[in-house]
């Protein structure tokens, strides 16, 4: 079982007939990567050590640290399970749109610069409470944003790719979108996903909203976006990007109305201890022949 962690952080392991071993990617053992069973990636390594996946033959289950596994699903081999770390980013990804929303309705981005320059600015700004916020996702993250915005007061519409109790269709999009304020993306990076944020899309947005793009930057066509924050119509916050990292001389980093964190949506204190659990739970269940938990592919 390899592991980017040290094995002593997690509890009630099984004993019998399983290694634990912590993975050093700069000093990888060879005959270690072929025994391997139950592989989980380093959270924050992912293209160098989803390409070890290739040099492990008896490999059995994929268990990421990430919710998105757009980077290591084309690697897995006829025959292993992929699981996801669907619940481990709820907190921190949710409390960063939340963060991010309040920072572009309460101008901290404007307060902070005036700061620098030394100037007192009282204007007014927009509340967070009261907006209307469309969230394009119906996932653990989605759920975990509506509390915390209903907390703040704000009236939430959730978008699936289906209808069901709580959740919009994705059909509705064209009907949803003029009256949101805010727009939220929280989908995973699929076919269908993949550059649903288009200038059909965006021009369905009323003026001056505020888009929220804490998914993946591909969902987004950026030069669409680009269009749209350069001419003042929307405004953006973006944790993700295409191209991603953001190349230092791209357009995006000066655009008007536009705050960018350079995706740290999960990187957060809280998501370690739901890792941990994760990934113990995971192996006890495969020592017990029960269900793993967030299937993606089955092996």
């Amino acid at each position: 079982m390899l592991l980017p962690f040290s094995p002593d952080l997690l509890a009630d392991l099984p004993g019998d007939g399983f290694e634990y071993v912590e993975l050093d990617l700069d000093a990888v053992a060879l005959d270690l990567v072929r025994s391997t069973e139950f592989y989980v990636p380093p959270y924050n390594a992912a293209r160098r050590s989803a390409a070890l996946v290739a040099e492990m033959p008896r490999l059995r289950v994929v268990q990421t640290l990430t919710a998105g596994v757009d980077h290591i699903l084309p690697l897995i081999p006829t025959g292993v399970t992929l699981c996801n770390a669907a619940g481990v980013h709820d907190a921190a990804t949710s409390e960063l749109a939340a963060g991010m929303m309040i920072a572009m309705e309460r101008r901290l981005p404007a307060l902070m610069a005036a700061q620098r320059r030394h100037e007192w600015d009282p204007q007014m700004s927009q509340s967070l409470a009261d907006r209307s916020v469309l969230v394009v996702g119906a996932g653990h993250i989605a759920r975990a944003l509506e509390r915390r915005l209903v907390g703040f007061e704000c009236s939430v519409t959730l978008v699936g790719r289906t209808a069901r109790d709580g959740v919009r269709a994705a059909t509705e999009l064209p009907d949803l979108l003029p009256r949101a304020e805010i727009v939220v993306l929280l989908v995973p990076l699929t076919g269908e996903t993949r550059h649903l944020v288009d200038a059909k899309f965006l021009s369905l947005m009323p003026d001056g909203a505020l888009l929220v793009n804490v998914a993946r930057g591909a969902v987004v066509v950026t030069d669409d976006l680009l269009a749209e924050l350069q001419s003042g119509r929307l405004r953006a916050a973006l944790d993700v990007t295409d191209p991603e990292p953001l190349p230092a001389d791209h357009p995006l980093w000066d655009a008007p109305g536009c705050l960018l964190t350079p995706h740290v949506g999960g990187a957060a204190s809280s998501m370690w201890p739901r890792s941990y659990r994760l990934v113990a739970e995971q192996l006890r269940r495969l020592a017990g022949g029960r269900p793993l938990l967030n299937v993606v592919a089955r092996g």
